[in-house]
């Protein structure tokens, strides 16, 4: 599988990572023979970049993924996340130390490759969201303490919440990775969209990362299951999930992703889901993209896709009609 430098880390991950969520629910909700089957097959193909967080399952994710890869010695790059309140802004570093330390109780491990700030980031400060200021002045510096004490190797965040707020964050140079929504239903993380495309713009949030040698994870390439065109879940999925950053509803999005069909009927690829994959791949400055599996069949559907590479660009330029069309019938 080809591999992709992280940013400016001097790390080189695969093209397809694992992500280790709640949606695709394998690490969560999977017999553990099936988890570790995964897993291993995971590194038969190449991949090398395995993605966690302490919100998965309440630490499930993190405990299942700990006793895989110690069973099976991997030697892998392990990314995991952190939650802070705002109460917590003013000690940061102790806040942001402890699930840390509790993370790497979970994961079997000294420590971790790559830990990212979970919280959306506003204009303003919120229940739920950090602001600019809280990200570059006391979340930054202790994940710098962090780096320094040896207990991670490089940071980042989850680049959610208000576009011109996580600009802000891109734009100071101040974090090493972001993980990035991107997919065919909003594409505008990593181009620009027609006016009027019914949903967030992120006004190529990729693009500033790269000026600035930031990594670029996606994630929702599939959104969430949506660009599968069915609204049926798998077993181990989670039941139901709320988009992010594109239609206001599951059944929305599943509704907008039959518009990718006409890929599939002019030849151009085999399915939608490979369309997906493979449009992420050909943005400039995306590391790897981060896929929640349900079952070794979704890997492995998933691997076969990205090894043929970034699409063509017969299908771009119908990408662009199709574009242009769900943005006049919002």
């Amino acid at each position: 599988m080809e591999a992709r430098a992280l940013g400016r880390t001097g790390l080189s991950v695969s093209a397809l990572g694992f992500g280790c969520g709640n949606v695709g629910g394998l690490m969560v909700r999977g017999t553990p023979a099936e988890q570790e089957r995964a897993v291993a097959r995971a590194m038969d193909l190449g991949i090398n970049y395995f993605d966690t967080a302490p919100s998965y399952g309440d630490g499930q994710s993190e405990t299942n993924l700990g006793r895989v890869l110690k069973t099976l010695s991997a030697r892998v790059y392990v990314g995991t996340k952190f939650r802070i309140a705002p109460a917590e802004l003013s000690n940061a570093s102790v806040a942001i130390e402890k699930s840390l330390d509790e993370s790497l109780a979970r994961l079997r491990r000294d420590q971790v490759d790559l830990l990212q700030l979970h919280n959306p980031i506003r204009s303003a400060r919120d229940a739920s969201g950090v602001a600019t200021g809280d990200v570059l002045e006391a979340i930054v510096p202790a994940l710098q303490r962090l780096r320094q004490a040896g207990k991670i190797r490089f940071y980042g965040i989850t680049a959610l919440g208000d576009t011109f707020a996580i600009h802000g964050v891109l734009g100071a140079g101040a974090v090493h990775t972001a993980q990035v929504a991107l997919n065919l239903l909003n594409p505008s993380a990593g181009r620009s969209v027609p006016a009027g495309f019914p949903v967030q713009d992120f006004h190529d949030i990729i693009g500033m990362a790269r000026q600035r040698g930031t990594g670029t994870i996606v994630i929702r390439v599939f959104a969430a299951g949506a660009l599968s065109g069915s609204m049926e879940r798998h077993p181990t999925a989670v039941p139901t999930v709320d988009p992010i950053a594109s239609g206001p509803d599951y059944q929305a999005d599943v509704r907008r992703a039959s518009a990718f069909g006409a890929l599939v009927k002019d030849g151009l690829v085999g399915s939608v889901v490979e369309a997906a994959l493979r449009f992420a791949l050909t943005i400039d400055g995306v590391s790897t993209v981060l896929l929640g599996y349900s079952s070794q069949e979704h890997l492995e559907t998933a691997a076969e896709a990205v090894n043929r590479g970034p699409l063509p660009q017969a299908a771009l330029d119908r990408l662009e009609t199709i574009w242009q069309e769900l943005s006049k019938s919002r």
